[in-house]
């Protein structure tokens, strides 16, 4: 009986929400709260096998509906957090802040409940076979077009475009795994993650898991979102944080030529002169190795293969184009669905809200559904982000349907209208502020 007391002595302690809120991610002690139980993330935040930031942008918050969003075991989870178990919310207190909407909050959690008695959590893996499939037959089409053809310019072109194509939807394939959304176990999924993101794309996964899943987190939050790490340095975004950049007389680039200079700093440039660079500083700067062994398979199969058709000038030239290509495919995709949507700091809004603010979606189609890797389902994959991508759109008239009832604006558009919509939402941010900062 004394044992068994004294673990359950730390869940007496109670605490109310002004009590949670001191300990932010600000603090040098740090708290969350997940269905009531108050945790001490202080020191485990380093551990964390997601990153200790994308946690770390909980501190202080009630973090219950992201818990279940991003853990696909949840119940093993459990066992490794009671350590950091500390007490719970006083008995007066609610389930979750002020600045959350309760009714809301509780239909999701009954909407998440259907969709996982509908089996929509659950994946198909012949539909990820196959996908894995027709990304290793266009990889073999490059190289058959050079040894086929041979290396004039329009069969040099064409392997261009074909490895440019493999590498984008690899792209979208180790999003699914790294979203832990193909198999069961976690172990499967990182596996699968670091031979497609590593050995077909040459990136780490620890870099991906790193930056993306503090994206999903709090998607469109300044200084938690690495997304929308360019505002202000690089790029002025979004109606609130363009104002008060203006107001205080700040300007790093002319920000009211913006709309501008994306089409030469943002899609040609972010893959081969930014993301190839820093992908080897992360691994190296934080010693991992896997992840460069992984990456080395991929230089080296590259080399190998093409090689003995370009020789060493060619091999390069041949991949900086392939980058150069791929990174306009990724910009427009990836920025389609949030740089148009609200950008500000993190205001601590509830799951659904705080989604469905950043995101938007472009209208189904089977081009679109690959062209995007089914990103254009952009609302319910942030929902749930560990669905298989082949069952958004069975969930997507739920979700329509929470939205309607709640009064949530759910947007979804043609896809070159949501092109068009980043230029303008930078053209619009730009302006305001340079109206800001003139007359301020």
């Amino acid at each position: 009986m004394d044992s068994e007391t004294a673990t359950q002595a730390p869940t007496q302690r109670y605490f109310t929400w002004d009590e949670v809120a001191q300990r932010s991610g600000h603090a040098a002690e740090r708290w969350l709260v997940i269905d009531r139980k108050v945790y001490n993330i202080s020191e485990f935040c380093r551990r964390h096998p997601g990153g200790s930031r994308v946690i770390s942008h909980y501190a202080g918050q009630d973090a219950t509906d992201p818990f279940v969003a991003f853990h696909i075991d949840k119940g093993l989870v459990r066992k490794y957090m009671n350590s950091l178990l500390i007490g719970e919310l006083s008995p007066e207190q609610p389930s979750f802040e002020p600045t959350k909407n309760k009714e809301l909050i509780d239909e999701f959690r009954e909407l998440r409940a259907t969709v996982e008695r509908m089996g929509l959590m659950k994946a198909n893996h012949v539909f990820f076979l196959l996908y894995l499939l027709h990304i290793l037959l266009l990889d073999v089409a490059a190289w058959l077009t050079l040894w086929v053809f041979g290396t004039s310019l329009v069969p040099f072109l064409l392997c261009a475009v074909l490895l440019s194509t493999v590498q984008a939807q690899a792209g979208w394939l180790q999003h699914d795994f790294g979203h832990l959304s193909v198999f069961s176990t976690s172990t499967w999924n990182h596996l699968l993650h670091h031979f497609v993101i590593g050995h077909l794309k040459g990136a780490p996964a620890s870099w991906w898991n790193h930056m993306h899943f503090q994206h999903h987190a709090k998607p469109n939050c300044f200084g938690k979102d690495p997304d929308i790490n360019m505002h202000p340095l690089f790029f002025a975004l979004g109606k609130i944080l363009s104002v008060e950049l203006g107001k205080k007389k700040k300007k790093y680039m002319p920000y009211n030529h913006q709309h501008k200079y994306f089409f030469l700093i943002g899609p040609p440039a972010l893959l081969p002169l930014y993301f190839q660079w820093y992908i080897f500083y992360f691994v190296i700067q934080r010693k991992k190795w896997v992840d460069l062994a992984w990456m080395i398979t991929f230089y080296a199969r590259l080399f190998l293969t093409y090689g003995p058709f370009l020789g060493l000038k060619g091999v390069l030239g041949l991949f900086f184009l392939v980058r150069f290509l791929e990174s306009h495919w990724f910009v427009w995709v990836t920025q389609m669905n949030h740089i148009p949507m609200r950008i500000d700091r993190d205001r601590n809004m509830d799951w659904v809200s705080i989604q469905l603010h950043a995101t938007c979606n472009v209208h189904k189609s089977a081009f679109n559904d690959w062209f995007s890797g089914h990103l254009n389902f952009q609302i319910e994959h942030h929902l749930f982000p560990t669905m298989p991508r082949h069952n958004y759109h069975k969930v997507a008239p739920l979700v329509q349907s929470l939205c309607a009832k709640h009064g949530i604006e759910y947007q979804s558009k043609p896809l070159l209208a949501a092109f068009a919509d980043i230029i303008y939402s930078l053209k619009e941010s730009g302006q305001l502020w340079l109206d800001a900062y003139l007359h301020q």
